[in-house]
């Protein structure tokens, strides 16, 4: 699709049009499905999110500056989206700062290199909330510490020892499942 349609298929979008809606929402998606499914522990919830997010697309698309990319800007709504959803749910759960924790000497992309992303997505799922949301937010999305904190309203700390955790917990996880890291 050129620009000029793209930018055509957005000014139906944000006029209502049910089918250039229809036809973004195919176009993206897919692509936006599977960050969600890095932020939940299934699919149903994955799902809830990605049409939470649509919605909040289609109101606030005609916000789109057209800088950057749109699946960039759909994501980062996307993100925002999963992480309300997990703050929803989790109201009453702290982060407890925890001490600071020696990194391993494991080389964690390694282990990623031999599985396949289905896997790394049922396995990210099994991590545990908070580990699970700080692993996306450094590891994938590449936010700061800094930025983390902010967003989840805990110390950069306690950011870094969550990530930590998260990288041991997958790294014993996934050697319980007979990979091997070298």
């Amino acid at each position: 699709m050129t620009s000029t349609e793209t930018q055509y298929l957005l000014d139906m979008c944000i006029k209502n049009d049910r089918k250039a809606q229809s036809m973004l929402y195919k176009k993206y998606a897919g692509r936006l499905f599977g960050t969600c499914l890095r932020y939940t522990t299934g699919r149903e919830e994955a799902q809830d999110i990605l049409q939470e997010s649509f919605i909040k697309i289609f109101k606030h698309l005609d916000q789109y500056s057209g800088l950057g990319s749109l699946e960039g800007w759909m994501k980062r709504i996307v993100i925002r989206t999963a992480i309300q959803n997990y703050r929803k749910k989790n109201r009453n759960l702290k982060f407890e700062p925890l001490p600071e924790v020696e990194n391993d000497d494991w080389v964690f992309s390694d282990i990623l290199e031999r599985i396949s992303a289905d896997e790394i997505i049922r396995y990210m799922q099994d991590l545990p909330d908070g580990y699970r949301i700080v692993m996306n937010l450094y590891a994938i999305e590449g936010y700061s510490h800094k930025e983390i904190a902010e967003m989840l309203n805990i110390s950069e700390g306690t950011s870094r020892s969550q990530l930590t955790r998260a990288r041991k917990y997958l790294s014993d996880y996934l050697e319980t499942k007979n990979y091997e890291h070298g």
